[in-house]
C-alpha cells in the first residue's frame, strides 16, 4: 500500500486511521462562514457543522447583536442549545407570550431547551453582545415566530437543583448553631450578673445614694 493510499484511510477503517486530515480542527476567527439559518436582529457565524469539518452531532458558531437590539422570538426544533457570553449583557426572554425573562453577564452560560420560544436581547446602549453558540446537533435549524409579548415579563433566577438541598441544610445548620450560640450567650448574661448581685447587695443602693449626693450640690 501506498502512502498516498494511507493518507485517504477513513477513521473508521480497519486500517490506521489518518488522524492528520480527520484528527483536531482549528478554526480560526476569521474563517467563520455567515452561510448558516438567521433570525432577524442577530448575526449568526458558523464554525463547526457538518459540511466544514464533519461534525455528526454538534453545531457551534457565533452571536453577534448589536448595540440596544434584538431578535424575533424563535426555537430551533428539537436542539439544545448553550450560549456562553463573551463581551456585553444578553436579556433573553421566553415562553409563549415571552412572559420570561433573565439576563447573562460575561462568562454566564445559558441552556435553551427544545422548542422554547425565545427572544435574544442586547441589554446595553453602547456595546455589542458577543457570544459563542452550541447546538446539539450538527446543522442549523431556526424556526422564526410570530409572538405578541407581554408588556412586564416575570424574572426568573435559575436554582442549582444539585447544590439546592445541601444550601438549605447548611442554613438551616446555621440558624440552629446560632440559635444555639444565643442561649449559651444568654445563660453567661444571667450567671455573672447575678453572682455581681450576691457579691454587692448594697450596689442599686450605694448608686441612688451617690446621685442625691451631686442633686444636693
Amino acid at each position: 500500500m501506498s502512502s498516498s493510499d494511507n493518507n485517504n484511510l477513513d477513521i473508521t477503517g480497519d486500517d490506521k486511521p489518518n488522524w492528520r486530515d480527520n484528527g483536531v480542527k482549528v478554526i480560526k476567527s476569521n474563517q467563520l462562514d455567515s452561510n448558516t439559518a438567521q433570525t432577524p436582529g442577530m448575526h449568526r457565524a458558523a464554525a463547526i457543522n457538518a459540511a466544514r469539518v464533519g461534525a455528526q452531532k454538534i453545531w457551534a458558531g457565533t452571536v453577534t447583536i448589536h448595540a440596544n437590539a434584538k431578535t424575533g422570538a424563535h426555537h430551533h426544533g428539537a436542539l439544545e442549545s448553550v450560549i456562553f457570553v463573551i463581551r456585553g449583557k444578553a436579556r433573553l426572554r421566553w415562553g409563549e407570550k415571552l412572559e420570561y425573562v433573565a439576563e447573562a453577564e460575561p462568562g454566564d452560560f445559558i441552556f435553551v431547551p427544545p422548542y422554547v420560544p425565545h427572544q435574544e436581547i442586547n441589554a446595553s446602549d453602547n456595546e455589542p453582545l458577543e457570544c459563542v453558540l452550541v447546538r446539539s446537533d450538527n446543522e442549523a435549524v431556526v424556526v422564526n415566530l410570530n409572538i405578541e409579548a407581554v408588556e412586564k415579563p416575570e424574572n426568573v433566577y435559575w436554582i442549582d437543583p444539585i447544590h439546592k438541598q445541601q444550601h438549605e441544610h447548611d442554613h438551616q445548620h446555621d440558624h440552629q448553631h446560632d440559635h444555639h450560640d444565643h442561649d449559651h450567650d444568654h445563660d453567661h448574661e444571667h450567671s455573672p450578673h447575678e453572682g455581681h448581685h450576691q457579691a454587692h447587695p448594697n450596689q442599686h443602693d450605694m448608686c441612688d445614694n451617690s446621685h442625691a449626693h451631686d442633686n444636693q450640690q
